[in-house]
C-alpha cells in the first residue's frame, strides 16, 4: 500500500452489506455457529461483529459449512430481519453521480445476497456482486473477485468495514480500509489500528471521496507549476 493512503485517488468502493449498509440481527449468526460448530449463544448488540466471528470458524471449515442448508436459511432469515441506514440509498446516488465505481462484496451466500439487494431496491447501484458462492470462498476471496473482475487497482480501491479482522483483510489485499464507526467505543478500539479513513455516515463517505480529489487535484497543479517554473 502506499505510504499515503488514496495518493491517486479513489477508483471504487467494495460494499460489505452486513454492518456497511444495514444492520444485521446477530441471531441467525449465532444459530450457524450454534448449530456448525457448537458455539454457546453470547448476548450482543452487533450482528456485524458475531457475523466476522463466524467467518473465522467457517473459513477453518469451508467445504462443510458451505454445504449446510441450514446456513442458507438463517442467512435468508438474517436479510429478511436487516434495517437499511437511511442513508444508504442516497449516499449510493450520490456516489454514482460522482463516477465512483461501487461493488458488493460478501461472505454471504448468493442467495442471501441478491435477496437483500432486491428487497431494499439497491440492485442499479452497483456494477457487480460477489458472494461466497459466486467467487468460491469467504473473507479475501470476494474481495479477490471483485478486484480481478472488475481490473481494479488495490491501492486506489476503499473497503468499507466496521470490525479489526474488515480491516486486516483489506490490507492483505493492500486495498485501502476504511472503517464504518457505528459504535463509538468500538470505534475508538478500532482507530488505534490507523484505518485509511473513518466515517460515522454513508454521506460522510462522499464527502470523503470530495476532499481526496480535492487534494489530488492540488498535488498535480503544484507539480505542473513547478515544471512550468523548470522550463
Amino acid at each position: 500500500m502506499t505510504a499515503t493512503p488514496f495518493a491517486e485517488g479513489i477508483q471504487a468502493i467494495l460494499f460489505e452489506p452486513v454492518g456497511c449498509l444495514a444492520e444485521f440481527p446477530p441471531e441467525p449468526f449465532q444459530e450457524i455457529a450454534a448449530r456448525l460448530f457448537q458455539r454457546r449463544k453470547q448476548p450482543s448488540k452487533s450482528g456485524s461483529r458475531v457475523y466476522w466471528r463466524l467467518l473465522n470458524s467457517m473459513e477453518a471449515s469451508f467445504a462443510s459449512s458451505i454445504a449446510a442448508p441450514a446456513v442458507e436459511a438463517l442467512e435468508l432469515e438474517s436479510v429478511e430481519a436487516a434495517m437499511l441506514y437511511e442513508d444508504a440509498r442516497p449516499a449510493l446516488v450520490e456516489l454514482r453521480s460522482m463516477g465512483v465505481r461501487a461493488l458488493v462484496v460478501s461472505s454471504l451466500c448468493d442467495a442471501a445476497l441478491r435477496r437483500f439487494l432486491d428487497k431494499c431496491g439497491l440492485d442499479e447501484f452497483f456494477e457487480s456482486v460477489h458472494s461466497r458462492d459466486s467467487s468460491g470462498g469467504i473473507k479475501a476471496a470476494p474481495l479477490k473477485a471483485a478486484l480481478a473482475a472488475a481490473n481494479l487497482i488495490p491501492r486506489r480501491t476503499v473497503f468499507l468495514t466496521d470490525t479489526a479482522a474488515g480491516l486486516e483483510l483489506a490490507r492483505s489485499l493492500e486495498v485501502n480500509p476504511v472503517l464504518m464507526m457505528n459504535d463509538p467505543d468500538e470505534a475508538k478500539r478500532l482507530a488505534l489500528r490507523n484505518p485509511a479513513g473513518g466515517i460515522v455516515s454513508l454521506h460522510e463517505l462522499c464527502d470523503m471521496i470530495r476532499v481526496v480529489s480535492a487534494k489530488r487535484r492540488l498535488v498535480e497543479t503544484d507539480a505542473g507549476a513547478n515544471v512550468y517554473k523548470c522550463t
